[in-house]
């Protein structure tokens, strides 16, 4: 009697490490004259070794995509006779808070700026985007920093309609980590980009809630999307890790929003740190954050020392 066999199919292409690293031959990048200490955000460490093994076949494989994305814009040029503006290429970076989207994302701005054509690679995050510590105060969802419904969605998506517009000038609120909030009046002025590469925790998300209010949201504009994973477990131990160096950076400002945690016990402070994940980070994770890995076209899936080990590719 002949065994019948389950296929497993998938709409991504996995690869290990040392898969993903082998795929081609490397493009010329001058790995060691570039500053990796200016790269990487605080408790995520980065090597020559991760930029050559992960992100050199990673920035490969964009240019592939935005090859094609340049090439179909001049050929509709010709197929409407019509010489137009060429409108930037926006990758989305999403994943939970501590995994890491702030190096990734600073990583292949640097690196997409280095490839021919001298492209003009901007990155933004969406945090400018978040409504002010008051008006969330007014709402009663202080607490629920972070969700969905704590961003100016309204605003966030009229900046991306301009930037897929082909507006030359632009513009996005700046939030200051340091006060813990958005700084009114103050913006980030730019001109058009080749690249716009847009990193925040919620930017793959639709839910079901905000569907009865708008149809169109934050990913649609997006030409590529990355979802930075990792296991509960580890994000958990990352964020806890980060939240006791700021104790003794950040946090001895006096003029940080959370000065009032330099002084904490160390067992005080991580009691706090993980009443924040268990009441904040992790639902939000779970509920909101982690859905949307699937919508991705490229998941990076990193080990417990943050570097990566697994990368899934959406197929075409």
């Amino acid at each position: 009697m002949n065994k019948v066999y389950e296929v497993t199919y998938s709409p991504f292409r996995a690869f290990t490490r040392d898969e993903w690293k082998m795929l081609e031959e490397h493009p010329m990048f001058p790995i060691s004259d570039i500053d990796l200490t200016r790269l990487h955000a605080l408790n995520e460490p980065l090597t020559e070794q991760e930029v050559e093994d992960i992100y050199i076949p990673m920035i490969s494989l964009l240019q592939i995509y935005i090859t094609h994305y340049r090439n179909l814009h001049n050929e509709l040029d010709q197929f409407f006779e019509n010489k137009s503006t060429t409108i930037p290429y926006i990758i989305g970076i999403a994943g939970s808070v501590a995994a890491g989207k702030s190096t990734t994302a600073r990583v292949l701005q640097k690196l997409l700026s280095l490839t021919p054509g001298n492209l003009k690679v901007e990155l933004i995050t969406t945090d400018g985007f978040l409504y002010t510590n008051k008006e969330l105060e007014n709402r009663g969802i202080l607490n629920k920093k972070g969700f969905p419904e704590s961003y100016d969605a309204k605003k966030l998506l009229s900046f991306l309609s301009a930037v897929k517009s082909g507006r030359e000038d632009l513009e996005v609120p700046v939030y200051s980590h340091l006060y813990y909030d958005v700084i009114k009046d103050e913006v980030h002025k730019f001109k058009r980009p080749d690249i716009l590469i847009v990193e925040g925790i919620n930017v793959l998300q639709v839910s079901n809630a905000l569907k009865a209010r708008r149809r169109v949201f934050v990913s649609d504009f997006f030409d590529y999307s990355i979802y930075v994973d990792a296991s509960e477990k580890d994000l958990r131990q990352w964020y806890i890790e980060r939240f006791k160096k700021l104790q003794k950076t950040a946090f001895s400002n006096p003029e940080s929003y959370f000065h009032k945690y330099a002084s904490y016990s160390e067992e005080k402070l991580l009691n706090f740190a993980n009443m924040v994940w268990e009441e904040i980070n992790l639902p939000n994770l779970q509920q909101n954050i982690l859905p949307t890995r699937f919508r991705a076209d490229l998941i990076l899936e990193k080990g417990k020392s943050h570097m990566i080990r697994g990368i899934r590719t959406r197929k075409v």
